[in-house]
């Protein structure tokens, strides 16, 4: 394959990267600048450079249009986008972003009369509404869709465009809703946060987590994995799935976190409030009509996390910016879920 992927420098983005790149695909990133730094802390700056970058804006569909040509693009996984905070502070921008970002990858997709043979977006848990408004048990993706961000209101916008250009031009694309996804690279967003106190508790720092309740904890490998495996596996259609990883509180999450690296218990502290979105997602839908899927148990995931960070703070390339900027600031744009 020869995948395009949009805000390809970011979190996911960068563990797709190396996915692809460790199974022999042509990769390009599409991107506003070149920024690999997450990237780096997951390959070495010799494999990285492999990942051609592609400067652009993801609302420039002409720019995409000329990378798919230039590139021989056959395959597109759409990252970019604004995240809550931004989309909240400014509707317009986030709409511009998010959903003319969205129509962009697909019309430019459209116009390559078949040689992008996919597109795979990431959508998000965000297009659920509170989980008191829903039954109990997994939640298919047949249930009523109530956003109450403008950010997942575009979310289930882009969604359904896609379905339109599939029933109108035959595309094909897969939507993905990721919930909290962790592991090394992940540092903006507010489910960033457990990621975040596994790397405050390694470096022997206190770290307040500051929703509780319940979340689904997805390692992002296994979210990396499942982006791949819809670009590559036989499917006809535009239909968004859940992706389901741990269903657990944060509690647990802290027990886990404990039962790993013993110092968080006395570092790591997490709230109560619950985050307004629907945690219990069913991924039926998915593995039924495109996996198996894989999935990594939350304490080896952890764990594995543990390890690239404490090899990273050995090599003197741990990067704590996170740690230490204002979370008021420092949570507004990021280029995935």
């Amino acid at each position: 394959m020869r995948v395009l992927l949009t805000g390809g420098y970011g979190f996911i983005g960068a563990w797709i990267i190396r996915n692809l790149l460790e199974q022999g695909h042509a990769v390009y990133v599409f991107d506003l600048k070149e920024d690999p730094r997450r990237l780096l802390q997951i390959l070495p700056a010799s494999e990285a450079s492999r990942a051609v970058f592609v400067p652009g804006n993801v609302t420039d569909w002409p720019a995409l249009r000329r990378a798919i040509e230039e590139h021989g693009i056959t395959h597109i996984i759409h990252l970019a986008g604004l995240q809550v905070p931004a989309c909240r502070a400014d509707p317009l921008l986030g709409a511009q972003v998010n959903v003319l970002g969205t129509l962009a990858v697909l019309e430019a997709a459209r116009l390559s009369r078949g040689q992008v043979q996919r597109v795979v977006y990431a959508s998000s848990a965000a297009v659920y509404g509170p989980p008191d408004g829903y039954p109990p048990g997994p939640l298919s993706e047949e249930v009523i869709l109530r956003p109450s961000t403008h950010y997942g209101v575009f979310k289930a916008c882009n969604e359904g465009n896609a379905r339109i250009y599939f029933l109108d031009h035959g595309l094909v694309s897969i939507g993905l809703r990721p919930w909290t996804v962790y592991g090394v690279g992940r540092d903006l967003g507010m489910t960033s946060e457990p990621t975040k106190a596994i790397k405050a508790a390694l470096l022997g720092r206190p770290w307040h987590i500051t929703f509780g309740g319940w979340t689904d904890f997805q390692y992002v490998d296994d979210v990396a994995k499942t982006f791949i495996l819809c670009l590559e596996r036989p499917y006809h259609g535009a239909k968004s799935y859940n992706l389901r990883g741990t269903v657990t509180t944060l509690a647990e999450f802290h027990r886990t976190l404990c039962q790993v690296l013993p110092e968080a218990e006395r570092l790591v502290t997490f709230g109560s409030t619950q985050i307004p979105i629907a945690y219990d997602l069913s991924d039926d839908a998915l593995q039924r009509d495109l996996g198996p899927m894989p999935k990594t148990p939350l304490r080896r995931g952890i764990e594995e996390t543990v390890a690239i960070f404490r090899q990273l703070h050995q090599q003197g390339r741990l990067d704590t910016s996170d740690l230490e900027a204002v979370r008021s600031g420092s949570d507004a744009v990021a280029a995935e879920p």
